[in-house]
């Protein structure tokens, strides 16, 4: 049985997929765009805050509300490859791909629940 130390050392060493997504309302093509860490972990976060009616946007919840859960899908819309031989803060590259694909998309007002850089 490995110790807690050596757990932690292998959970480090762990690559997970990064990149930004979308969840998409198929019943009136809005979008929600994110960048995360970790593309499987946040779709099971995104739900459950979603089905607790606690997820940070509020249109989207809103609508998730309204129109259901079955009414929405989970798509990985960019990926950030990961350099094998060495572990990298991709923080800096998520955040431009992230910028890049809100800028391309324009998920706001009826086209989506972002908010425009500068709202409130």
């Amino acid at each position: 049985m490995k110790t807690k130390k050596e757990l932690k050392a292998i959970y480090r060493e762990m690559k997970f997929r990064i990149g930004v997504f979308q969840i998409r309302n198929i019943a009136n093509n809005k979008i929600y765009i994110a960048g995360s860490t970790d593309l499987v972990a946040i779709w099971n976060r995104s739900r459950f805050q979603l089905n607790c009616g606690i997820h940070p946007n509020a249109g989207l919840q809103k609508e998730w509300k309204e129109f259901g859960e079955e009414n929405f899908v989970y798509e990985i819309l960019g990926e950030i490859k990961q350099d094998e031989a060495k572990t990298t803060d991709y923080g800096k590259e998520l955040k431009q791909l992230e910028g890049m694909l809100i800028e391309e998309l324009q998920p706001f007002e009826d086209r989506g629940y972002n908010r425009c850089a500068g709202s409130k």
